[in-house]
This record gives structure tokens, sequence and C-alpha cells, in this order.
């Protein structure tokens, strides 16, 4: 078969006024007068494009609005025709809150419709958008994420002859650090905390000089703090943040692993089988204090990357 059409698109949400009930949930559809179909905004990803960028664009250019990234809403699969040619395509998806912006037709999409998801469920003309509404409304809206940095590439410990907590990140660290503001700052975060370690606070620099934040320092979030505090740790994760928020939090390599399984053990929830490398991401999802799901962002990729050994 053909080589797989890859795309990414997101179900962009908002609150409305729900009456005596509170905040309601409505979700913006799209139409395509080309295909005569009320859809989800989503694209193919350009040339060497990231899913999450294109996510982000794709729904830009389609709907006219700005967002912020949630959680991930997994895959959908069909065959498209192409050329005469029936090809898979794969489409990836994101849950995004919007926070600004104006639709304005196109020749691509000559409508929008914010609507409610019950009417949403009877607009769109597809079962495979149905489908993935239907996992959208099984998830919080809205909803608190925390992202779980490891420190980006730092040389190596046998090599360094200062105290430990004092190595800073090497070349290819740095490249990995200001790589990591694009990925992070999707998820638009108000808050950013790193472990009492050099290179884990100069993971997470650029992202607040972008930002105009302050990196807080939580020392129980190092090797050294963690053991005997994991509970506290655990209830920092939990509390960091609030519904419409992400939190950043840069920690290492000794701590992440356990601090996942506790909380994956605690609320049922499978973790993606990842090994968390230097300079990659969990964005973690919360209802209230209880965690939902867990996404794993490799590595960003660079040209020369540093040692990882560390």
């Amino acid at each position: 078969m053909a080589d797989t059409m890859r795309a990414a698109g997101g179900v962009l949400w908002r609150e409305a006024d729900g009456g005596v009930t509170g905040p309601a949930v409505e979700v913006a559809i799209i139409h395509r007068p080309r295909y005569g179909d009320w859809t989800l905004p989503k694209g193919k990803l350009a040339s060497g494009e990231s899913e999450v960028d294109g996510a982000i664009r794709e729904v830009l250019e389609e709907t006219g609005y700005r967002s912020r990234l949630g959680r991930a809403l997994g895959e959908t699969r069909y065959l498209k025709e192409q050329a005469g040619v029936l090809r898979p395509k794969v489409v990836r998806w994101w849950a995004m809150e919007a926070t600004g912006g104006a639709f304005s037709p196109t020749r691509e999409v000559d409508e929008l419709r914010w609507v409610s998801l019950a009417e949403a469920h009877e607009v769109l003309t597809r079962e495979t958008d149905r489908e993935l509404l239907e996992r959208f409304v099984r998830g919080p809206a809205p909803a608190r994420v925390v992202l779980l940095v490891r420190h980006a590439s730092a040389g190596s410990r046998s090599g360094w002859t200062g105290e430990d907590r004092l190595r800073p990140l090497d070349e290819g660290g740095y490249r990995q650090a200001e790589a990591l503001v694009r990925l992070l700052a999707h998820f638009d975060p108000t808050e950013i905390g790193s472990a009492d370690v050099v290179r884990c606070s100069q993971t997470v620099e650029p992202l607040a000089e972008a930002l105009g934040l302050a990196v807080r320092e939580t020392p129980i979030m190092s090797e050294k703090g963690y053991p005997g505090h994991e509970i506290e740790a655990i209830g920092l994760v939990r509390s960091i943040g609030g519904p419409h928020h992400a939190s950043v939090i840069c920690s290492q390599g000794d701590v992440i692993p356990d601090l996942l399984s506790r909380l994956a053990a605690a609320d049922s929830v499978d973790l993606p089988a990842q090994a968390s490398k230097k300079a990659s991401t969990w964005a973690l999802t919360f209802q209230l204090d209880r965690l939902v799901s867990c996404e794993y962002f490799p590595p960003p990729v660079i040209e020369h990357p540093g040692s990882a050994d560390a």
C-alpha cells in the first residue's frame, strides 16, 4: 500500500454560559465547501514539522483561534484517495482550549460553529470525528496539566570535578533547552519549578525568559531531596497550578521514573513504555488531584546533541 499520510488536529473547545448549572463546554466544528462536510480542524503535516506543531498550526489556520495544548486524544486512521490511489491516513489529535482569536471564512473553510457536545455529535459528518469527540468527552475539560521535564544533556558525571549539583549543561544541552521552548510554550504554562540543581534550572531558563516567568526552586524534585520525601513530591505534582493552567517542573533521571510509577499506580493509569531521556517531557493531565492521562514527548531533535551518559 502507498505511504502513510500524516496529519494532526484538535478538538478546539471553550467554556460557555451554562445558566444555573454553571459553565458548559462547547466545541468548534468547521464546514469545508470542497467536501461539503462538517468536521474538526486538522491538516497534513509540513515537511519536517512535528505533530504538535502541525496540530497547533492547522487549528489556527482553519479556525482563526489561538489555543492552549491539552491532553492527547490519540489517533484516527482511515483510507484517503489521492491521485486515484487509496492511501492510509493517520491523524494525531489533542484537546485544545481556545485562548483568543476570531474566525474568518476562507476557500477551504467557509463556516465555523461553536456548538454543544450533543449538537456536535449530531452535525459532524464522519463517524471517526464522532468517535474522537467521545474520547474528548470522557476526559476533563478544563484540565490541569503538569509538564515533568528531565534536564537536558550535561556531559559526563565522571568528567566533572566539582560538586555534582553545580554541573552545567553542555553545548548540546543548551541547544536542547532552547528547542524545548517551542514544545512547552504550546501548553501556555504559568508556573515553572526546578530541582535545586544547576542543569535543571538551566534547562527551563530559556522558557522562563520567553514567558517572563520566574523559576521556583523545588529541592524535593532533586535526586538528593526526593528520597524520603516521595509523598511530599507527589503532593506537589498533584496540587501545583489549577484548571486552565499548565505548570512545568524540571527534575532528574533518578526521580522521574519512580514519581511517575507511584502516581500511575495510585490512580490506575497506564504509562507509555518510554524511558525518560534527557530533555524529554511527560505531560500529566489531572482532574482535580487525580491523574487521568500521561503523554511522553521525546527530546527535541537538534543537529549535534551533546553526550547523554549522566
